[in-house]
């Protein structure tokens, strides 16, 4: 009698991947591994492995624009067979690409999930039988295991004069309260212990859904920002919200963050707000909403009701007929405003953008020089509102460990974008876990810390 044979699997195709741009970019970066692992596709970090490989771009500035096409041709001369994704993607249709790079095998824009799966399909077919990994209900993550982005929307219903992001990625459109929920559980029952809340406009969250209900855990609530945060609130995770326009409904989150026991879960007093300028005139050729003397009053409310509230925001200086007496004023509100963590960018023209049409183009040099001054001011303020802090006693989430000493960050710092806290003799601490430290000292960015039983504390 003949024994049976176990038939031989094809060998599962593989999947090279570089992922480019903002964590909104990285989201969908996520969702197409989790969608190739889930089909049999093996996804692999070296060239020489790699099938296939797929590059999602940055097309925001000019410098991203070069990174994405240098990723693209370094791609093609490693592998030969690329297909290209993200919003360098949707410049020109996909000829924008084609004309620097050829031999590309496909083109999409962003958030394009399905297109770039076709594309696959078409270029590197998956197997009869594939052999199908089990892919967790929270997909694959391409962050840490103990923090990850929960994108709540696609779009954006602003048209700023330096901005192309509508004309990638479309108007708003927000995901049922529900779907958020079911994501954020899971990515917590998986280990996550922060959930960085991000989108176009966190703030308008549910505006083009009419704040329509949904159901969460069975109950009806309103696809709005404030029921979503409350909702994430009872995870008891740290909740970390991103990309929030100074609203008037934002101020109704704010007793929801002064209730949160600092660090240790809640929604945390941190709001990320792109403020951009402070003159009134440049604001309105920005097409910003708002004005600096509004966010003055709103900060000082916000800061009443949550003293521990910690502010971020982005400006751009050197925009098209920004005069030196303008630039001032923006350093006048920054020295008021007195805002944690800043960045800060010299006006790029970004091809599209209704701005590069404005009069009085600053040189490269005025540009630069602006930005220089503007982040001395800010190095000040920053160095002074950490040292505050030198004595407190306060929750961290561990990021890494480095020897005996423990990188972690507080309520105040999102991964990547600002500062640390470095745990001295916090070799022994897991990544992870949340602590309490003390802050014995401060830098223009960071704080050090030693656990309080340490004889410095």
């Amino acid at each position: 009698m003949l024994s049976a044979r176990p038939l031989a699997r094809a060998a599962a195709p593989k999947v090279g991947f570089v992922s480019l741009g903002c964590a909104k970019a990285l989201v969908d970066s996520e969702q197409i591994i989790t969608r190739l692992r889930a089909e049999g596709y093996v996804t692999v970090g070296d060239y020489a492995e790699a099938d296939l490989v797929i590059v999602n771009t940055c097309g925001f500035i000019d410098e991203a624009v070069a990174e994405s096409l240098d990723a693209i041709g370094e791609a093609i001369a490693e592998s030969g067979r690329v297909i290209v994704t993200g919003c360098l993607g949707a410049k020109q249709g996909g000829d924008f690409v084609r004309e620097v790079h050829p031999k590309v095998l496909a083109v999409t824009g962003p958030h394009a999930a399905n297109e770039v799966m076709d594309a696959v399909h078409t270029h590197l077919p998956k197997p009869h039988e594939p052999f199908i990994d089990l892919v967790p209900d929270h997909g694959i993550k391409l962050t840490p295991k103990h923090y990850a982005y929960l994108k709540i929307s696609e779009g954006c219903n602003h048209r700023c004069s330096f901005c192309i992001i509508p004309s990638m990625r479309g108007d708003l459109q927000s995901r049922p309260i529900g779907e958020v929920m079911r994501e954020a559980e899971s990515l917590v029952k998986s280990g996550v212990r922060e959930l960085l809340v991000i989108s176009q406009d966190t703030s308008a969250y549910g505006v083009d859904r009419k704040y329509r209900t949904d159901f969460v855990a069975g109950k009806p609530v309103r696809t709005r920002l404030f029921e979503l945060a409350r909702e994430l609130a009872g995870l008891d995770v740290w909740t970390r919200l991103h990309y929030v326009y100074p609203y008037p409904s934002v101020d109704e989150l704010l007793p929801l963050m002064a209730q949160s026991s600092l660090g240790r879960g809640r929604v945390l007093p941190y709001l990320d707000v792109p403020f951009q300028h402070a003159n009134a005139r440049i604001l309105k050729l920005m097409k910003r909403p708002a004005s600096a003397e509004m966010n003055i009053e709103r900060i000082r409310v916000w800061r009443a009701v949550c003293p521990e509230l910690t502010i971020r925001s982005t400006f751009i200086v050197g925009f098209p007929g920004e005069t030196e007496a303008e630039f001032e004023e923006l350093l006048d509100f920054l020295r008021e405003a007195r805002l944690d963590r800043v960045g800060c960018f010299a006006y790029s023209p970004v091809a599209g953008a209704t701005a590069n049409e404005l009069p009085g183009a600053l040189p490269d040099e005025v540009r630069e020089a602006r930005r220089e001054r503007f982040m001395q001011v800010q190095a000040e303020i920053s160095e002074a509102r950490l040292r505050e802090r030198i004595g407190r006693d306060i929750d961290v989430l561990i990021d890494d460990v480095q020897d005996d000493i423990a990188v972690a960050r507080s309520w105040a710092d999102a991964p990547e974008i600002d500062g640390l806290v470095h745990v001295q003799n916090g070799g022994h601490l897991a990544i992870g876990d949340v602590i309490q430290v003390r802050v014995v000292e401060a830098t223009e960015h960071d704080l050090i810390a030693v656990l309080p039983d340490d004889p410095r504390a």
